[in-house]
């Protein structure tokens, strides 16, 4: 079991001898936080980026997005059991599975398992169609 600890991410860079460019500067803050917290034990896991709604002004807000890092470390065993142990226990959901009941005065249709014959296409049976008698006339006059 692990836990896991989640910290800002340097908003700017470090000064340092032989580092020029902002880029190389900001990289050695970010260096700095993990091997600071490499030393008590944690493990750097990834960074985020997560939005984060803050209030402007009376009524109003707006979205900043800020630059987490995850770092985890392994629980002792002796203190996962006990969290273990502390935490309540959630029973699983039931779930309910449908009951087949038969009634008495209704019976259940058979079923065949027998293949039919034949190549699987229905026929269908030939259609009488009547043509439409035209009376000779007016077009107006003609059924449609």
């Amino acid at each position: 079991m692990f836990e896991y600890k989640v910290v800002p991410a340097p908003v700017k860079g470090i000064k340092a001898k032989g580092l020029k460019t902002p880029e190389a500067r900001f990289a050695l803050g970010v260096e700095q936080a993990i091997n600071a917290l490499a030393a008590e034990g944690w493990e750097y896991q990834r960074s985020d980026v997560l939005p984060s709604t803050e209030r402007v002004g009376l009524t109003g807000s707006e979205t900043h997005w800020r630059t987490l890092m995850v770092f985890r470390r392994a629980l002792a065993p002796e203190s996962a059991d006990k969290t273990l142990e502390d935490m309540p226990r959630i029973a699983p959901p039931l779930r309910a599975e449908p009951v087949l009941t038969a009634s008495p005065a209704v019976a259940a249709p058979a079923v065949s398992s027998a293949v039919p014959e034949g190549d699987g296409v229905a026929e269908a049976e030939p259609e009488t169609r009547q043509e439409p008698v035209f009376e000779e006339g007016n077009e107006e006059t003609r059924p449609a």
